[in-house]
This record gives C-alpha cells, structure tokens and sequence, in this order.
C-alpha cells in the first residue's frame, strides 16, 4: 500500500486526506496546529463539511490515517496550506516555502511533490524548486514535482472531489504521468495535463472570472439603488439569453479563493491587470456601501441609535468559514460608524467577540433593523410573523436576496434589499 504524507489539514487538506485514506492509500497527516492533531486522534474534526467525520473515522477504523506535527517518510507528499495575502496584497507563500522545507528531509528517490494551495504562476518554479533541489535529488529525474489544484466548494467538497475535472501540471512528463495516476484513483472527472505554470495560473483565472463577475452585479446592484429597478429581477431575466451568465451581488467576496487570488495577477503585471484591480476594488467596497445602507434605512424611518442584528458570519449559505468574509468588514464597519449591533451565525461559534450572540433569538430582540449578511437556510426559513420583542416599525435589510419581501411585509416588516430601492 502506497503512503501519502499531507501537509495542511485545513479546508482542503484534511478532506483531501480521508479521501486518499479510503481508496487505497495509507495516509499521514501533517499539521502545525497541535489543537488540529489532538482533535482527529479522536476522531473529532474541526471544520463543517457533510461527510468529512465518517469518512475520518472510516479512515481511522482501518488504520489508513495518522496525523502528527511532523512529516514521515512516504512515497507521495501533497502541500496544502494557505497561501493568504500580505497587508499590502502581495502574495505571503512563506506557508508554501516551510511546508516544502519540511518535507526535505523526508524525500528519497522516486518521490513525488504535489503542490495543491493555489498560488501565484511561477511559485513551483521560483520557490518550490530550489527548495527540493537542497535533497541533492535529480528533479524531474529522481524527484518529481507538480501542480494539482483543487477545485472545490465547501459544502460539497467530497462530490466535486470525485466529480469535477481536475488539471495536472508537473514540471515535466513523468512528473505529471505519476500525478495523474494517483488521482485517477478516486476522480471520475476528466484529468487536463499541461505544465506547472499554466496550471497555477489556470486556477487564479477561474476565481478571477468570477471575481470581476460578482463586481459587475454589484456594480449593477449599486445602479438599481439609483434608478429604482429589482436587480435581482433584472440579472435573473438577462440570464435567460443563451450567451449570459451574471453572477449576483452582495455584501462583498469572501472565501480564501476569489478574494485572494485575483491579486496575484495584480501583483505580477500592476500595469496590465486593470479590469482585475478594478473588479478587486468594487467587491472590497461592498461591506463599507452596506454598512452605508444600513444607516440610509435607520435615518429613513427617524431611528437615532438604532440596534442592528447582523445575520450571517460565513462568506457563504450553510458553512462555517469565515476567511475573508464581508460580514467581519460589515462588523468593522459598524464599529466605525458607531452603530449598536449583535451578531449572528448557526454554522460558527468560532468567533469571540463581545456582540456575537448563541443564538437567534437573542440577536434578534429589541433590535431595529435585521440586516442578513449570509443565506443560511435558517435565516430563508424565518417567519415575520414569529419573531418577538421587536419595534413597532420593524426593518429588515436583505444583501442576498434571502427572503421573500411580500411575506416580511404582510409580517408588518419594511423590507430592504440590496439592489431593490423599492423602500429607499
């Protein structure tokens, strides 16, 4: 039974792991979190993900998953950390670089490195590479290397494991032969090879799409405020020509994808990548324009000193991630402004913050304004009618297009949506 040896048991790696560890692969792994490697040596996960605790504890039942601080030996290493962003948004890969320092003394002959994390083009090559050139190891003869990333969304992480089509980039042939052996193991979509630096590049063009997609929905949201249109109405209806596909808007981009990984395209060629920094910058804007908003709604209906109760901490329906999520700039903004809040998620009690509450009832009373920041099903599931305890004009301000406004107004709600100005 080959071994694999996983650095990273985060959102991608420790699925990644259990998957390997179920389909005939002996599996360890590696992170630096000794919380993380407590909690999966009893069989306890640490993120939300359908299906990722029985398939832990599959894995562990047949003595084909360990986890520890430290690599072993193995005939595959997987690098799967993060790869965030600097202050100034420049790429950080010191996570890429350490995870791929600490497997060097691990690597024999015949080993191969696959670099998952998505990254800027070029990071194999100018970062990975001289790395494990330290071995003394022919690369691309002795050791082979490459580029695989994942392709995933949380909440159906597992399926679109199997599912999706997955792109193999090695630094030479052999390298990407070996690469797109071991995965054929377990996905059923179509395997695309090509080299390193164009698979690294192919994942940021994807989130990229997508990023300067969502910024013309908001764009167009911000218009609709203007003109008095239903942008939600609008973009569904232009949706139905063949040719056109918009995204929709919201309070902004979250996730540790598409509002990251634009600005390595930023970075590399600043003069060239206009319409990527713009879209970057218009999504960025969203929180501080919401927050905008909310007060617009309090001063509308004569509210000094309003509370609002912020609904959703996640970046996206039904999870608990919260990396780069709106929400947590909405929060900042909030502060700035001065604005009395509490705050909200089913999914995350991760956060430790003085305005979040621990449940929905109590973020909920007394308040003013409802202001849904993420479309949990919980928040689409309420009912006007049976929240308590609230003012005598209730308000209800929606960025996701979360409920249904003629059922809040029967409710005797003032209902606002993101892109609708219908109560502007």
């Amino acid at each position: 039974m080959k071994k694999i040896c996983i650095i990273g048991l985060g959102y991608i790696g420790l699925p990644t792991s259990v998957m390997f560890a179920n389909n005939g692969f002996k599996v360890h792994g590696v992170d630096v979190n000794e919380s993380v490697i407590s909690s999966l040596s009893k069989g306890e996960v640490h993120i939300i993900e359908p299906g990722l605790k029985e398939l832990l504890n599959s894995a562990i039942d047949k003595n084909t998953f360990t986890a520890s601080t430290t690599p072993e030996e193995a005939d595959v290493f997987i690098i799967a950390v993060p790869s965030p962003i600097n202050e100034d948004k420049s790429a950080n890969l010191k996570y890429v670089e350490e995870a791929t320092k600490s497997i060097v003394p691990f690597l024999r002959k015949g080993n191969l490195v696959i670099l998952e994390s998505t990254v800027p083009p070029r990071t194999v090559e100018d970062v990975m590479l001289p790395v494990l050139e330290k071995t003394g190891f022919q690369i691309g003869d002795e050791l082979f290397v490459s580029h695989s990333p994942e392709r995933v969304i949380p909440g159906k992480v597992f399926t679109e494991l199997v599912e999706n089509d997955r792109i193999v980039g090695g630094i030479n042939s052999v390298s990407s032969e070996m690469t797109v052996e071991l995965y054929k193991t377990f996905v059923k979509g179509t395997i695309h090879v090509t080299d390193a630096t164009t698979a690294e590049l192919v994942k940021v063009i994807e989130n990229t799409y997508r990023d300067i997609n969502i910024a013309f929905a908001n764009e167009l949201a911000k218009i609709s405020d203007q003109i008095g249109v239903n942008v939600w109405e609008a973009i569904h209806f232009a949706n139905f020509h063949p040719r056109v596909n918009i995204h929709l808007p919201g309070p902004g981009v979250g996730g540790h994808c598409i509002a990251v990984d634009p600005w390595f395209l930023v970075e590399k060629q600043p003069e060239l990548a206009q319409i990527i920094h713009l879209a970057r910058n218009t999504n960025d804007s969203m929180p501080s324009y919401t927050v905008g908003r909310v007060k617009a709604v309090l001063k509308e209906n004569g509210v000094q000193n309003g509370k609002v109760a912020v609904l959703g901490l996640a970046f996206k329906a039904n999870i608990d991630d919260i990396r780069e999520s709106p929400s947590m700039e909405v929060i900042r903004h909030l502060r700035e402004e001065n604005i009395s809040f509490t705050a909200f998620d089913p999914h995350n009690n991760k956060m430790s913050f003085p305005e979040q509450v621990d449940s929905l009832e109590a973020a909920i009373s007394a308040t003013d304004l409802i202001l849904i920041l993420t479309d949990h099903q919980i928040f689409k599931d309420l009912d006007a009618k049976t929240i308590q305890h609230l003012p005598s004009t209730p308000m209800i301000l929606d960025t996701k297009n979360c409920i249904d406004r003629s059922s809040w107004e029967h409710g005797g709600f003032k209902v606002y949506k993101l892109g609708d100005s219908k109560n502007v």
